[in-house]
Formats: structure tokens, C-alpha cells, sequence
């Protein structure tokens, strides 16, 4: 026998594992696929409280903090609370069942059909808000799903299925519409779930994100955070200083949507820092930033010693000493460069926030399109700007699926009940980010659409209508 084709004892037990829960996930699946619109949206809201009950959240963010050691309690209560909140919203009277739409002048129906079992990796930076919202978007379209989260939040999301399993028994559906992989979660588990579900929805870790796409398995995945934004010669500097603090400060910068980088025009280069420093910041000089670098990067990776902690806990890790960083709120870097050599320029995953000068507001893009060059193309960029044509020209030109002007960085990318974007935890990078979306991940990505196509009045244009004109300016007979 070719011993290169025999599966190893863990890849087969990974099998019989993944098959069972898949087996269970399609008899529930099935059984739910019969349930209208009404109990449909019953089932989302039972969900929904199964993390937004007051008592349950709390407990879910003091888990998620004390097994993952990312974030803070307070800050994971408040995402669990408006992420599930404004989902909830949003899929208030939406349709995902029987006819969504007709044309009745096209002859079109449209018809919302599951997508079957869904496959969810979620990682530990939201162990509780990232998993609920894949589970409540898969539910809204008659799935059943299973996660494979990571294993820092393992323990976090089998609280959150016990407190869905309650909701679940409560209105009369299947528990088995939501499982998870069994502890302890390994590599050959989550590729093996992705191999024999209908639907794979990748959040986090983009070695994940390449699994799922090479899994042979229909696959959504998001792309990687570093989000820069820019202060241009017009803004407001207080307010956008107090933004950029509220979404580069909160629950340690675990979000892919909180800034990374900074790039300010030289008008205003010097009061934005002042502006910066009076909400918290503190600037670092050449020897402490290349402490600092050495402490983050200390073998040219991000150390997980400085992942999603508060800034105080950093620079004392970096050996960074005085009343100033003890009450830092975040640290700043300087920076020139972009790439590999100059790790400030890429995601950091902490209140660590890059500094840029541009000369101008062209060469504010400029350096944008090179720290993307490098990481994060294709996710979203930040302008503040008094000026709307200038999110709008980034809009036609910059690698970016979302500009988001003068907002909170982090809490306006996934969605927020002050402007128009779905609310979610996983936004699509589009081609930039190898990406095959370039929206935020909804529910309508979960069904299946079929369309019923009836005869309707023709509309078959002759050559003349169509290429009359061309025909005419082009001199052809």
C-alpha cells in the first residue's frame, strides 16, 4: 500500500468527528428548512438573547478575557451588546424565505434557499461577538452551522452554544443547528469540517482564510486588517483626535478595523500631534521606539506578549519608564517607511499607533497606497476632512472596499446605527485583499438564490439601436 495515501490515526479521527457533527447539523437543517419567515426570525431573536441577556454578556466578556488574556471586560460587553443589537436590526424585516423579490415586468422571482451547513472559523480576538454573529446570519437564511473556533476561545463559545441551546429548547428548534468542533480544536479538525460542510465562513488568521479557499468547499474569507487613515489640512483635529483615541484604545485594539496608522498633512501636522497627545498619546523618541520595536517584533514576529494589551502593560514590557506611560492611553511611533523592514507600517494589534507626515493631501495617499502595498489592501481607510469630494476621488482611486470620514475608525468599518453599513465582524476585501467579497459579511451571503424566469414583453434592440451611433462617429458604412 502507498503510505503516502494512508490518512494519519488523527486525520481519521478528525473525520468521524467532523462527520457526526455534520450528520447531526443535516437532520436539524433539514427539519428547519421548513420553518416560515415568522419562526425563522423567532429563532434569530432567541439567539440573539442568548449573548445580549445582560447577565450572559457579562459572563461571556470575563470568559473571553481571562482565556484569551485579549481586550478588556468592559469594552467585550459593549461589543457583544451593539454587534449583536445592530445585526438584529438589520435583519428586522428582511426576507430570507420563499419569494424575496419579483420583476414583474422582467418575469423574475426570486426565491431565498439555504446554502445547508455552514462551516464558521472564528478567532480569539472576539470569541464571543464574531461567533453569535455568524450564527445569527447563518440561522436567518434556514442553515445549520458548526464552528471551529480558535483554541484560546474555545471556552468562551461552547458558554455562548450552552446559553443558545437554552434559547434554542425555548422556541422549539433543533439544538443541533448550532454545534462546534470538540476540544481540543487542531489543525485537522477545522480542514476536515471545511472539507464536508456546504459553506465556509473564515474570520481571522489568513493561513485560515487560504485553507478555506483551497478546501474544494465554497468559501468566504476576509482579508487582514491595517487600517490607516488620513488628517488632511481641513479637519477638525479635536474631534478627530477624540475618535481616532475611542477606536484605537478600545478593548486593546483587538478590532481589524482600528487604526494602525495616521498620516497627517504638514498644515496640520504639529496640532493633530498636540491634539493626539491631549487625548492620551504618547510620542515616542528614536531609542524608545526602537525599544519598543525590539520588544514588539523581538524575532521579526509580533509578539502575542503584546497583543490587544493595554498600553501602560507594553511600554512597561518594553522597559519604557515615567508617569507618562504609566497613564498612557496609547503609545505613537514616527515612521517613514513602509514594508517588511519597518514592522510599524503593518497591523499591530495594540495601541501602538504609526505616525506619518505627508506634504500634502496627494502624498497622504501616496503613503497609504505603500503601507497597503505592504498590508491591509483592500479592507478600509479613514479620512477625516471637511473636503467630500476627497472621499469620494479615495473612493475612485484608493485600493480600499470602504472610506470611512469622520467616524470612529472601528466602530463605523462593521457598522454602526449612525451610518448605513451592515453591522458585522468580518469585512471583505474584494481582490485587493484576495477576497471573494467586498462587502461586509451579511446574512445574504448565507443563501442561495433561485430565480423562476417567465415570459415577459421582448426587448431585442435592432443594429441600428445599438450601433447606429458608433457606427456614425466612427465614419463606418
Amino acid at each position: 500500500m502507498d503510505m503516502k495515501t494512508t490518512p494519519s490515526p488523527e486525520l481519521d479521527a478528525a473525520r468521524r468527528q467532523v462527520a457526526e457533527c455534520v450528520a447531526r447539523a443535516r437532520a436539524a437543517q433539514q427539519a428547519y428548512e421548513s420553518y416560515d419567515q415568522e419562526r425563522v426570525d423567532e429563532v434569530v431573536l432567541a439567539v440573539g438573547w442568548a449573548i445580549m441577556e445582560p447577565t450572559r454578556n457579562r459572563a461571556l466578556a470575563e470568559l473571553a478575557v481571562a482565556d484569551t488574556g485579549l481586550g478588556n471586560v468592559e469594552d467585550k460587553v459593549i461589543k457583544n451588546h451593539r454587534k449583536t443589537l445592530g445585526l438584529l436590526r438589520d435583519l428586522r424585516g428582511a426576507k430570507s424565505v420563499g419569494v424575496i423579490a419579483e420583476d414583474k415586468a422582467r418575469g423574475v422571482i426570486e426565491i431565498a434557499r439555504p446554502v445547508g451547513v455552514v462551516g464558521a472559523v472564528t478567532p480569539s480576538t472576539n470569541p464571543g461577538a464574531t461567533p453569535a454573529n455568524k450564527i445569527i446570519n447563518a440561522l436567518k437564511g434556514r442553515n445549520a452551522v458548526i464552528l471551529a473556533p480558535s483554541p484560546k476561545g474555545h471556552g468562551t463559545s461552547t458558554l455562548l452554544l450552552r446559553y443558545i441551546a437554552e434559547e434554542l429548547d425555548r422556541v422549539g428548534a433543533p439544538r443541533d443547528l448550532v454545534q462546534q468542533l470538540p476540544a481540543p480544536v487542531n489543525k485537522a479538525a477545522t480542514q476536515e469540517l471545511m472539507r464536508q460542510v456546504d459553506l465556509v465562513v473564515v474570520t481571522g488568521s489568513q493561513n485560515n482564510v487560504r485553507a478555506a479557499y483551497e478546501s474544494g468547499t465554497p468559501a468566504i474569507g476576509v482579508g487582514a486588517g491595517n487600517v490607516a487613515v488620513i488628517v488632511d489640512e481641513t479637519a477638525e483635529l479635536a474631534p478627530a483626535a477624540e475618535k481616532i483615541r475611542r477606536s484605537k484604545t478600545f478593548d486593546n485594539a483587538t478590532s481589524c478595523s482600528s487604526e494602525n496608522s495616521v498620516v497627517i498633512v504638514d498644515a496640520v501636522y504639529d496640532a493633530m500631534l498636540d491634539a493626539l497627545r491631549a487625548q492620551g498619546g504618547v510620542l515616542l523618541d528614536a531609542a524608545q521606539k526602537q525599544r519598543l520595536q525590539d520588544t514588539m517584533w523581538p524575532a521579526g514576529k509580533l509578539s502575542p506578549a503584546v497583543t490587544a494589551k493595554a498600553a501602560p502593560v507594553i511600554a512597561a514590557l518594553a522597559g519604557l519608564q515615567g508617569e507618562a506611560f504609566e497613564r498612557a492611553r496609547f503609545l505613537m511611533v514616527e515612521e517613514t517607511g513602509t514594508g517588511a523592514q519597518h514592522p510599524f507600517s503593518g497591523e499591530k494589534l495594540s495601541p501602538v499607533l504609526t505616525v506619518y507626515r505627508a506634504r500634502d493631501f496627494e502624498h497622504a495617499q501616496d503613503i497609504v497606497r505603500a503601507i497597503y502595498a505592504y498590508e491591509g489592501a483592500g479592507h478600509s481607510i479613514g479620512l477625516h476632512s471637511k473636503l467630500p469630494e476627497r472621499a469620494l476621488r479615495m473612493g475612485l482611486g484608493m485600493p480600499a472596499c470602504r472610506i470611512i470620514v469622520n467616524q470612529a475608525h472601528c466602530f463605523a468599518t462593521g457598522g454602526s446605527f449612525d451610518n448605513g453599513l451592515p453591522f458585522s465582524l468580518s469585512m471583505g476585501c474584494g481582490t485587493w485583499g484576495r477576497n471573494s467579497i467586498s462587502d461586509n459579511l451579511n446574512y445574504k451571503h448565507y443563501l442561495n438564490i433561485t430565480r423562476v424566469s417567465t415570459p415577459c414583453t421582448p426587448d431585442e434592440p435592432t443594429l441600428d439601436d445599438m450601433f447606429g451611433a458608433y457606427r456614425r462617429r466612427h465614419g463606418l458604412a
